[in-house]
């Protein structure tokens, strides 16, 4: 097919109407539409469904962007999302995550899902997915960002934070201002050769033939990508890959490039193959190892086969402040033989990976140069895509999802936890042994293993070394060893002595009213069996009767309902609650779910006083009543209002009578750590964004139990919950510092600080703090019967404190 011009708003079609009709609508779209503003970003500059159907030429369907601006723009952990015409809540964006950049004036080519006809091939892509477009009807979004949108219409698309750019066709529901025209086999929507953007989709795009064009100005009449390269090029791997974490030739072509595949990845929207030279540079700076992504097409190569390699050089950004992934995209290669033996596998173990994790750099060390026998960081990608090994490795990150999970290089176990883990004791302790293994192996036949922490993945693990959508180094395994396992098991908390009143705190992970009853009976069980029915439960997580249906509901008295009958069907009491539900949408978590804190009691054990009028606006005030403190609000919040609470959870607080003993209780879900720059990325040390906001929330809360205080020194007081940070952080220091309060988790042996697991570090981000009066009277336990199990219900250990009532002063 010989290249089409570029089209203008001249040439537009407007199926079914007449000369005149179509001039009276392009009027009003025009006066309609707003004057462009200065451009800022790149946007969606052409969308075409109907490649491979019948009539098509083209055999992929496609998304190009443009760059109206004066400058290049990296894409590097953006997306293309598609929505189909008229989406539900169930429906589910197909992301397509970029990489690299779009120059100035440039255009950016993504090719998508593949018919099955057409006759000519798109131009080397600049990022491929597998996305199957429609031909007539559907919504394409350019997004900052690689979650997939959760808006369904074209006003949520448009509030929606990281949408930077929209184009609906069709009959599409989501678009900007009004739908492009509907489109066909044989026809695309475009914008013109600048670019334009009115905020119109009907005014800015118009229908057409095609006209894919990639960031090197390539179109399918210029044939594409490299013919197979029959010779050897004038580079090697190690030359392409270079002695940082960026290669040199990033952006360039490269043909002929020699080695052996030794692994094939035939499964999801990333498909592709690694190969490796096995000759190599002797520089320990340098990989010898690249990987070929052939987005959803499976490559025709096997393991063993010597392969010459032509493509564009890119470096894959999975998330904002990630580490790079030096590849080769739309590639070509010529397989030279066949049966070749593959390079040895390089050992992971104590002696192999630092013990320095990152140099100190206080800023992006992606153009240092590498030094892998310094920092364990710079050991990884100095070894990026390689084969490697473990061997008897132990695992401290259960089977998630996913079908990952982690191991330590270090069979000695350092920084080893009393269940095998690794913990996370302090900023300057990251573990830098630790590796995330997943699979390459066909999953019927050869299932993911399911691990806990404290098992062995025994045996040799290998595959080549790459790097995690979610964030974090990987083996990519071909060889998988065998779970042997260990001996953890879920242990119950003590029993309460009679004199001793029980109070817990759990996350219950986005518990809703539409969830299954298998969640309710398992957090049912765990409370009664293994928390032992505390007499106070602070819920954190409680979301809405419908949870991520975005429909206004804000009620939680479903979900409530049954978890307090699934605990009673246990065996346990017949639980009261206490709760406020918040403004729609004003207290952050998954979106519709209208998160909340929540007070389980038990009747029989303990009363609650109720005060005040409780809505989501009204802060609770400390009074000074007859027996020492009140609150003017029970159940209340704690400034709801103040700028430290924006799209986050409040605290709720609650006054309670423990036989006689006024006992005043905080619970809380502190701000979370999305936003916080990774261990394993790029900048380090990684910036902790988000500890401003919990710094203010914890600020908030001191402030008020300092009130408490003011009243009656003495006072029982008890603040726990999700507080989302270590026991070393500001966030804990700001609460503990100089005051009342203690964390008895410091009390604890150093291998037992911990209730969750995240990227197979064991951390602590729940906590139960006591004022000093109680201190005396308290024993306390993390119940361990989720973070370290695959088969969890939740993400969070729950804690259990325990108030000796014989002492004291009411």
């Amino acid at each position: 097919m010989s290249p089409t011009p570029s089209r203008t708003p001249a040439r537009r079609v407007l199926a079914s109407t007449s000369a005149t009709a179509a001039l009276i609508l392009t009027a009003t779209l025009a006066a309609a539409a707003p004057a462009a503003a200065e451009p800022t970003t790149p946007v969606i500059s052409e969308v075409y469904g109907g490649g491979g159907n019948s009539g098509a030429e083209l055999r992929h369907d496609f998304v190009e962007l443009g760059n109206p601006t004066d400058a290049a723009v990296t894409l590097d952990g953006w997306s293309v999302q598609y929505l189909p015409a008229s989406p539900s809540s169930g429906t589910r964006a197909q992301v397509t995550e970029l990489s690299g950049s779009v120059d100035a004036g440039g255009h950016y080519l993504v090719r998508q899902g593949q018919g099955s006809g057409g006759s000519v091939d798109l131009p080397a892509p600049d990022a491929t997915g597998g996305t199957a477009m429609s031909a007539r009807s559907g919504a394409v979004l350019l997004v900052r960002g690689t979650d997939p949108v959760t808006c369904r219409t074209a006003v949520e698309c448009a509030e929606e934070e990281g949408v930077v750019d929209v184009v609906g066709y069709g009959d599409a529901v989501v678009f900007e201002g009004a739908p492009a025209a509907r489109l066909s086999n044989t026809a695309s929507a475009a914008r013109d050769d600048a670019f334009t953007d009115t905020g119109n989709n009907a005014a800015d795009l118009t229908s057409g033939p095609p006209t894919p064009t990639n960031a090197a100005g390539e179109t399918p009449g210029d044939g594409g990508g490299d013919p197979d390269p029959g010779e050897p090029g004038d580079l090697r791997v190690h030359d392409v890959q270079g002695t940082t974490r960026t290669s040199p030739h990033e952006g360039r072509r490269v043909s002929g490039v020699p080695g052996v595949v030794t692994a094939v990845n035939r499964f999801g929207s990333a498909q592709g193959f690694w190969f490796q030279d096995p000759e190599g540079d002797d520089d320990p700076r340098t990989s010898e190892a690249l990987f070929v992504f052939t987005g959803s097409t499976t490559p025709d190569v096997a393991v063993g086969d010597e392969v010459l390699v032509g493509g564009r050089v890119s470096e894959y950004r999975p998330q904002t402040d990630a580490h790079t992934i030096t590849q080769l995209s739309g590639a070509s290669w010529t397989t030279v033989s066949s049966g070749a033996d593959l390079p040895g596998s390089v050992l992971l173990d104590a002696d192999a990976v630092p013990d320095e994790y990152a140099p100190d750099h206080g800023g992006d060390i992606s153009d240092l140069d590498l030094r892998p026998g310094t920092y364990a960081l710079d050991f990884w990608a100095a070894h990026e895509h390689m084969l490697v090994r473990v061997e008897d490795a132990p695992v401290i990150g259960e089977t998630d999802p996913y079908s990952a999970l982690w191991v330590t290089t270090d069979p000695d176990g350092r920084d080893a936890t009393v269940n095998g883990g690794t913990l996370y004791g302090s900023y300057d302790e990251p573990n830098p042994g630790r590796i995330k293994i997943e699979s390459l192996l066909d999953r019927d036949t050869h299932p993911f293993p399911r691990a806990n922490v404290g098992d062995t993945l025994t045996g040799v693990t290998e595959g080549p070394l790459y790097y995690s959508r979610f964030g974090g180094f990987l083996i990519r395994a071909t060889t998988l060893g065998e779970i042997v396992g260990g001996d953890l098991e879920r242990v119950p908390a003590r029993a309460a002595a009679p004199y001793e009143n029980t109070i817990a705190t759990y996350n219950v992970e986005n518990l809703d009213g539409a969830d299954d009853q298998a969640k309710f009976d398992e957090l049912a069980r765990g409370i009664v069996d293994y928390l032992g029915s505390p007499d106070i439960i602070g819920l954190e997580e409680i979301q809405d009767d419908n949870g991520p249906v975005n429909d206004g509901t804000v009620d939680a008295d479903l979900t409530l309902r049954r978890l307090t009958r699934a605990i009673h069907a246990q065996g346990g009491p017949r639980y009261a609650w206490r709760q406020i539900s918040p403004e729609d949408g004003q207290d952050g978590g998954q979106p519709g779910g209208n998160i909340r804190n929540v007070f389980l009691f038990d009747p029989q054990h303990v009363r609650f006083i109720d005060a005040g009028e409780p809505d989501a606006t009204t802060g609770v005030e400390v009074l000074e009543g007859p027996r020492g403190p009140e609150l003017s609000v029970s159940p209340g919040r704690i400034s709801p209002e103040d700028e430290a609470w924006d799209s986050s959870r409040k605290p709720l607080v609650g006054h309670f009578r423990v036989r006689g003993r006024d006992l005043f209780v905080v619970t809380n879900h502190f701000n979370s750590k999305g936003g916080d720059q990774s261990l394993h990325g790029v900048v380090q040390p990684p910036e902790r964004s988000s500890e401003v906001q919990r710094n203010a929330q914890a600020r908030l809360v001191r402030e008020f139990t300092d009130e408490l205080f003011a009243v009656d020194p003495d006072a029982n007081v008890v603040v726990m919950g999700d507080l989302n940070d270590f026991p070393f952080s500001p966030t804990l220091d700001i609460l503990t510092g100089d005051g009342p309060l203690t964390n008895p988790m410091s009390d604890l042996p150093e291998n037992e600080r911990y209730n969750y697991v995240f990227d197979g570090n064991s951390q602590a981000l729940d906590h139960i703090l006591f004022n000093a009066a109680l201190a005396g009277r308290m024993d306390y336990e993390v119940v361990r019967i989720n973070s370290e199990f695959h088969d969890q219900v939740s993400d969070h250990d729950p804690q259990v404190l325990y108030l000796d009532i014989r002492g004291g002063r009411g």
